[in-house]
């Protein structure tokens, strides 16, 4: 790593195929709005606005200085490279799909025979919740982490993992979908109590580590005048907190909808 200049990652990079990917996919978000519109309905500016948002952020984040920084300098900017694709993508991408495009993506997972009994096991919240804990875990332990760090190939089964167990993480809470609905607002409230552990755990342990767990970070060039161990801690820092917060927030918001749903059914005049 020794040709590595501290502020190489001023520059920034990009990767051509997160680009074309993000393109496919607002690309085929408007196609679907297509035939809508041409029937006289207009394209909803609530939804449109946070699925570019959240297809935006991606963008963001596997390119440019912070990409750099998470994959050469810096383990507290790959951690929070983790937290916009684990608690900022899905959650834009989910509110801003509609029910009829959700259903359309269920009903071809179920009606698939290759991929029918996959998606009927993960379209359930038990399994969503497993899957998102499992991959969260897993790739940050000392050993998985370091190879995503060393081999690009599995830094980038690495990031399609937690974006995929976060959109199954947060689909009980967000689902648009009426085939593999979201839970009832008194279970999203429960649900949102043990969403935010496994982050918190990991978090807090990173945190409070007294060595380095990923020594690849300790042989770059240090940018920002950290030392490995101060970023490792911050990093931590940056995972724990928001892990806590955020779910905080998507609790309150549900209970008030609730609360507002409630309202309307005891005073539907």
């Amino acid at each position: 790593m020794a040709d590595l200049a501290p502020f190489a990652w001023t520059f920034g990079s990009l990767h051509p195929e997160v680009v074309a990917s993000v393109c496919v996919a607002g690309a085929a978000y408007l196609g679907a709005w297509l035939p809508r519109v041409r029937r006289g309905e207009p394209l909803p500016l609530g939804p449109l606005l946070s699925f570019f948002t959240g297809l935006a952020a991606l963008t963001i984040v596997l390119n440019g200085p912070l990409h750099d920084l998470s994959d050469r300098y810096l383990a507290s900017a790959h951690m929070v490279q983790h937290l916009v694709l684990t608690l900022a993508v899905p959650p834009l991408v989910l509110a801003g799909t509609p029910g009829w495009m959700a259903d359309r993506v269920v009903g071809w997972l179920l009606a698939g025979r290759l991929t029918r009994p996959v998606a009927g096991m993960l379209l359930r919240p038990l399994p969503q919740f497993a899957v998102w804990t499992v991959a969260l875990v897993f790739w940050h332990l000392p050993g998985p982490y370091q190879a995503a760090l060393v081999q690009h190939r599995w830094h980038v089964v690495e990031h399609l993992t937690l974006l995929g167990a976060a959109f199954l993480g947060w689909w009980p809470i967000l689902s648009p979908s009426t085939r593999a609905p979201a839970l009832p607002y008194a279970a999203q409230l429960l649900y949102l109590f043990v969403f935010g552990m496994p982050m918190t755990v990991v978090g807090a342990m990173v945190t409070g580590a007294e060595d380095v767990l990923y020594p690849f970070y300790a042989t770059v060039p240090r940018a920002l005048a950290l030392s490995p161990l101060a970023d490792q801690r911050l990093g931590g820092v940056l995972m724990w907190v928001p892990a806590g917060v955020i779910p905080v927030v998507v609790f309150t918001l549900v209970f008030f909808r609730w609360a507002a749903t409630e309202a309307e059914v005891d005073d539907p005049v």
